[in-house]
């Protein structure tokens, strides 16, 4: 599969934020969209995602792609969790063919056991990041985009949350937005 970004423009009002954007987005690839806040890496994903629509150009789906949009597993900058819910649920409920035993198994990767079934309004802000990254390599998918998926993680365990992403990302594309590219050196760095 391949994902063609062409020209794409976006702008709010008088602010400009894509101009001309292109990449082309391949399997057994990960990139790292680098910039300042407002540069426009959050529109970028709204816009592969189809959930902004370009003021112009163009996102190609090519080769052998099965649908008319992006099935991708996502972690978006807001957490997007079930506050009520446990870690357990959230990430049982974006696939149905998760078990509990699953969930409790992912989970733990990244989490300390006695907090998985908390309701995750009880985590720390870095362990709601951890189960939004649980929950979106959970999701079958055509591809992996992580909106900073970072923000709240020491060191220690930003390298663990990575180790666990590349687990999953198998052959498809890995996108994420980050600031700057530092411990990104897998990935292809994309500035904006």
């Amino acid at each position: 599969m391949t994902i063609d970004l062409e020209n794409i423009c976006k702008s709010y009002g008088d602010l400009k934020v894509l101009d001309n954007f292109n990449l082309e987005i391949e399997n057994d690839h990960s990139y790292v969209i680098t910039g300042e806040s407002g540069k426009g890496k959050t529109t970028l994903i709204r816009i592969l995602l189809g959930l902004e629509q370009p003021d112009s150009g163009k996102v190609h789906l090519m080769g052998d792609y099965k649908y008319a949009y992006l099935n991708a597993g996502v972690v978006f900058q807001e957490d997007r969790l079930c506050e009520n819910f446990s870690a357990v649920q959230n990430v049982v409920m974006v696939n149905k063919n998760n078990s509990v035993k699953v969930a409790e198994e992912e989970l733990k990767k990244l989490l300390p056991e006695d907090s998985i079934y908390k309701p995750v309004r009880e985590l720390s802000g870095g362990m709601k990041r951890r189960v939004a990254i649980v929950r979106a390599c959970s999701i079958p998918s055509d591809m992996l985009i992580m909106d900073e998926p970072f923000t709240g993680l020491d060191a220690a365990t930003r390298q663990k949350a990575i180790d666990y992403i590349r687990e999953k990302q198998g052959r498809n594309p890995l996108f994420i937005t980050a600031h700057d590219a530092e411990g990104f050196d897998f990935c292809r760095e994309v500035k904006l």
